[in-house]
């Protein structure tokens, strides 16, 4: 019975992997098709027994699928998530969008286009571990979306800049789900873990890493930019129904990465987190397709070296920005300016791969040939 339940949740992570990108269908309702798999994976996992783990369908699991789209942080005593995020932002702008839009103007009268592409994708990326990879990521996408360039432009500083953002949100606990995680169970002995854990062991690799994504982030958009004078700086105003209809996709996506964390688990428990530290690093990059912060909840753990949590962290972070499902940023900016599978793919697993191999020559390679 293990072998085909392991076997079952294999072939369901390769539709993940390949469906949305070879069928129109799945593609244009990817957040139904995400979520249907991660119900099959739950059920499939519900008849593997794990020591000390829960597999399957549970009360714990349906309420947090429930709720963490609509809970992340608590303000004045009411609950804020993700989804009231996207919808308050979205009325915000639908009710502003003339001030927005001269912002915008103003801003592009200012400065050059070339400028606002690195300053966008810099600066987002580095104060997103303050103001979350979630409002960075509502603020690039409108920025964006009324930049006057053309949709193969867009879709590149997006990506870009949603690889930022996700390495710049690893900086602190406020950042995202995963460094949440990853400093309440390194809050104990030997790390005590604190606010600024992760911002002194990880900053030397990400900041300067945020400045080198501003830079190619330009290069693509140069390369792109077609200079058309018939474009022009518009900030679409949407209905309330599409604002209302784009913060419900948020919420049956959030769901849908819930379920395939917890669906694949038991994959995770027994084979993933067995792995050294250098293949975990390679490993990790099925982070593009799910959730991070379960990977991290599986795979961090006080009794790990510094280095293996360095070298498992920068994996997650890196490779949450190849694929849509990878980072919550990802689906915001990909759902807001109709980025298809494809057009991601396209810029995100080749940028994807390039940090995968710098950081490994910098994680490993001085160790492997005796340097370290």
């Amino acid at each position: 019975m293990e072998l085909w339940v392991n076997l079952g949740l294999v072939v369901i992570f390769l539709l993940v992997l390949i469906l949305p990108f070879r069928i129109k269908r799945v593609e244009h309702n990817l957040e139904i098709f995400l979520f249907s798999c991660g119900c099959f994976a739950l059920t499939l996992a519900g008849f593997l027994s794990l020591p000390g783990e829960t597999t399957g369908w549970t009360t714990t699991i349906v309420r947090e699928a429930l709720v963490s789209p609509l809970d992340v942080v608590t303000v004045l005593g009411i609950p804020i998530g993700i989804v009231q995020i996207v919808f308050l932002v979205g009325l915000i702008i639908f009710f502003f969008y003339h001030h927005l839009q001269g912002a915008i103007l103003g801003l592009v009268g200012r400065l050059s286009l070339s400028w606002i592409v690195f300053l966008l994708i810099v600066v987002l990326g580095l104060i997103s571990s303050i103001i979350s990879a979630i409002l960075a990521a509502i603020i690039l996408v409108e920025i964006v979306n009324a930049l006057p360039v053309v949709k193969k432009a867009k879709v590149e500083i997006a990506v870009v800049s949603c690889f930022s953002i996700g390495l710049g949100a690893g900086l602190t606990p406020l950042g995202e789900p995963l460094t949440t995680i990853v400093v309440s169970k390194l809050a104990g002995d030997p790390y005590h873990a604190g606010f600024l854990f992760l911002f002194d062991k990880l900053a030397a690799y990400i900041i300067p890493c945020v400045f080198a994504l501003g830079l190619a982030g330009v290069f693509l958009f140069r390369r792109s930019h077609t200079g058309d004078p018939a474009l022009e700086c518009i900030v679409e105003r949407e209905s309330l129904r599409d604002i209302a209809i784009r913060a419900g996709k948020v919420y049956l996506f959030i769901m849908a990465l819930i379920f395939l964390g917890e669906g694949f688990k038991p994959l995770i428990l027994e084979f993933v987190v067995t792995i050294p530290a250098a293949g975990l690093f390679w490993v990790n990059i099925v982070s593009a397709v799910l959730d991070n912060a379960t990977l991290a909840a599986a795979e961090i753990s006080p009794v790990l070296s510094l280095p293996q949590i360095i070298s498992a962290l920068m994996g997650l972070l890196i490779s949450g920005g190849m694929l849509i499902p990878g980072n919550i940023p990802n689906i915001i900016a990909a759902g807001k300016l109709e980025i298809t599978s494809r057009e991601w793919a396209r810029v995100g697993i080749p940028l994807g791969l390039i940090l995968m191999g710098f950081f490994f020559g910098v994680l490993f390679v001085p160790d492997l040939l005796g340097f370290g």
